[in-house]
C-alpha cells in the first residue's frame, strides 16, 4: 500500500492559506441576514441581525422572532416544537430581542413560550427550554409520559455564562448574571448574580449600597 507523499513546506503553506480563505468565504456567504430568503421564513428577522454559518438544527421558523442587530452564533439550534411542520398553539414560541448575542453551540428549544430580551449575551453551549419530561407514573417509561411545559423568560441586559441550562418555569430578571455551568429552575431577580445547580442568588445590587453578598 502506497503512502501519500507529504507536500513540500512551501506548497503546504499555500494550500493552507487557500483553505482558510475558502472557509472564510463560505462562512460569509453561508450566514443568513435579513435580506436572505431563509430569513423570510421567520416570524420576524430584524435589520442588522445575522444567523451565523454553519447553523445547528433550525425548524418551524415561522414561530421564531428575532429582533434587530442580534447575532445567533455558529452551530446554534433554534426550534419551535419537536418536528418540522408541527403546528404550535402559541405564536411566537421563541422570541429573541434586539442587540442580543447567542453563543456558539447553544440550543434554544421552545414548545410554548421562551422570551429572551434585549442586550443579552450568552456564552457558548447554553441550553434553554420550556418543556421537560414528566415522571409521575412510576410504571410508565419517562420518555412516554406527557411532557410539562412552562414559560421561560430572560430579562434584558443579562449575561449567561458558558454551559448554563435554563429549564421550564425559569424567570431571570433584568441585568442578571448566571454563572457558568449553572442550572436555573426558578426565579432570579433583577440585578442579581446566581450560581450553582440549582442556581441560587449569591449577590444582589442594593441601591445606595452597591453589590452585596446574599
Amino acid at each position: 500500500m502506497s503512502r501519500r507523499r507529504p507536500l513540500p513546506p512551501w506548497a503546504r503553506r499555500l494550500a493552507a492559506a487557500a483553505v482558510v480563505r475558502a472557509w472564510d468565504r463560505v462562512t460569509e456567504l453561508g450566514s443568513v441576514g435579513p435580506d436572505d430568503a431563509r430569513a423570510r421564513r421567520f416570524g420576524a428577522f430584524g435589520q442588522g441581525s445575522m444567523l451565523c454559518f454553519p447553523s445547528g438544527a433550525i425548524f418551524n421558523e415561522r414561530y421564531i422572532r428575532i429582533g434587530s442587530h442580534t447575532i445567533i452564533g455558529p452551530y446554534v439550534s433554534l426550534s419551535a416544537g419537536m418536528a418540522p411542520g408541527q403546528h404550535m398553539v402559541s405564536d411566537p414560541v421563541v422570541s429573541i430581542g434586539d442587540r442580543t448575542m447567542i453563543g456558539r453551540g447553544s440550543h434554544i428549544v421552545g414548545h410554548f413560550s421562551i422570551e429572551i430580551g434585549d442586550d443579552i449575551q450568552t456564552g457558548p453551549y447554553v441550553y434553554v427550554t420550556d418543556q421537560n419530561h414528566a415522571y409521575e407514573d412510576p410504571e410508565l417509561p419517562v420518555g412516554r409520559q406527557w411532557p410539562v411545559e412552562r414559560a421561560v423568560s430572560i430579562g434584558s441586559g443579562s449575561w449567561l455564562g458558558t454551559a448554563v441550562v435554563v429549564l421550564p418555569g425559569a424567570r431571570i430578571g433584568r441585568n442578571a448574571v448566571i454563572g457558568a455551568g449553572s442550572v436555573v429552575t426558578g426565579d432570579v431577580p433583577d440585578h442579581a448574580v446566581a450560581v450553582g445547580s440549582p442556581a441560587r442568588v449569591v449577590k444582589r445590587y442594593r441601591p445606595g449600597r452597591g453589590w452585596q453578598e446574599v
